[in-house]
């Protein structure tokens, strides 16, 4: 059985601080490309062989790692899959700017450090550890995908088709607040795009004539966020707002991404009519509405139970709580989950900020996290 002291908590930082100083905004194909390169040798040291799929859509690609396993023990040949990116919120320059890598006692700051950067080499730590050890008989597949911050929209394809091959997966995404909660299910998300046209007309002379289309749009971003509920939800953000080029000209057209969020299917399909009933003409404004990529509704189901009871238990046994829960924040266990395969989200360190320039981790969750990952995996290799 791993125990906690076959890791360092400085080693593993370390290491986290070294992923985290490559920066790899979503849409940045080649800064994604950049830490995909940086990875690949890390799960070839596994004993992994590698599947380098090719970017499309402007994206970065998908980095699928596979290790062969002794199936005899299981009596399946039913793996694991593990699922992480390598796509950050944060733009290039953050680490020169507002959020380089910093330490203040028990915080590490950097970006995407927590979200998920240091939750990916908790894995992949556990994982040496064990094959180390030798107790890592089990078909193991890993996917590190370039775009899970807007939607996973090119990869949830191979995502869902690799994991219906899978007994298990588990996701080391940052654990939710400060009491490392894992995560058992997770809100359904639909993303929109939002447009608005107006009519032209200079702003100085003949502004009555024209038409506004961000005015319009400004209306409907108030009437969306306004119906938002954070307890109950349904929860609205309108962001990333184009509208116009030149002050002097009434804005012919702009656009808008909606992100929205419901922990029901009743909520869901709400939201779904709220925005189609925008669509239409309003002060002569013409607004359209485009449904972009889901993230399907992931309740927990008796495997992922099982799963978060062994968890659990573990944790027990190393000394500290895991709680869990139905979280907001979308992650590729919406699909895994929703697909009914026993998941298990959350499983990486604990820290705040998120998407933040206070985003950190506590470094004193990193070897108990660790060695809570190790142990889980080797008891599934052996179940």
């Amino acid at each position: 059985m791993i125990q906690p002291s076959a890791f360092s908590a400085e080693a593993i930082l370390a290491e986290i601080c070294e992923w985290v100083s490559i920066e790899s905004p979503t849409y940045e194909a080649a800064a994604v490309e950049r830490m995909l390169d940086f990875i690949a040798p890390r799960l070839v040291d596994l004993g992994c062989s590698l599947e380098r799929h090719a970017g499309r859509d402007g994206l970065g690609g998908i980095l699928v790692a596979r290790r062969a396993g002794n199936t005899a023990g299981t009596g399946s040949d039913r793996g694991i899959l593990i699922v992480a990116h390598a796509d950050t919120v944060h733009s290039i320059g953050t680490l020169a700017g507002p959020l380089p890598i910093h330490r203040d006692g028990d915080r590490c700051f950097g970006p995407a450090i927590y979200d998920m950067k240091g939750g990916t080499v908790v894995a992949l730590t556990a994982l040496r550890a064990l094959i180390k050890a030798g107790q890592l008989d089990v078909p193991l597949t890993i996917i590190i995908n370039p775009d899970e911050e807007i939607g996973s929209p090119t990869s949830r394809a191979l995502i869902e088709a690799e994991a219906k091959r899978c007994r298990y997966v588990l996701i080391p995404e940052p654990a939710k607040g400060s009491n490392g909660e894992v995560t058992t299910g997770r809100h359904a998300f639909r993303r929109f795009t939002l447009t608005t046209h107006g009519r032209p007309g200079h702003s100085g002379w003949a502004g009555k004539n024209g038409r506004s289309a961000v005015r319009i749009m400004a209306q409907l971003v108030e009437e969306l966020e306004s119906k938002t509920n954070f307890d109950t939800g349904p929860t609205y953000a309108v962001s990333v707002i184009n509208g116009g080029r030149w002050v002097n000209c009434v804005p012919m057209t702009c656009t808008a991404l909606a992100l929205c969020a419901a922990r029901d299917d009743a909520t869901f399909n709400e939201i779904g009519r709220t925005l189609d009933g925008l669509i239409g003409v309003r002060n002569d404004v013409r607004i359209e509405v485009e449904h972009g990529p889901v993230r399907p509704l992931w309740t927990a189901g008796t495997g992922t139970m099982d799963l978060y009871a062994r968890a659990n238990r573990i944790a027990g046994e190393l000394g500290f709580k895991l709680p869990h829960g139905q979280h907001g924040g979308g992650s590729d266990g919406n699909f895994t989950g929703a697909l009914g395969i026993a998941t298990l989200d959350g499983l990486g360190v604990m820290g705040n900020g998120a998407h933040t320039h206070e985003e950190h981790i506590l470094v004193s969750s990193l070897v108990p996290r660790t060695t809570m990952f190790a142990r889980l995996v080797e008891e599934l290799a052996t179940s």
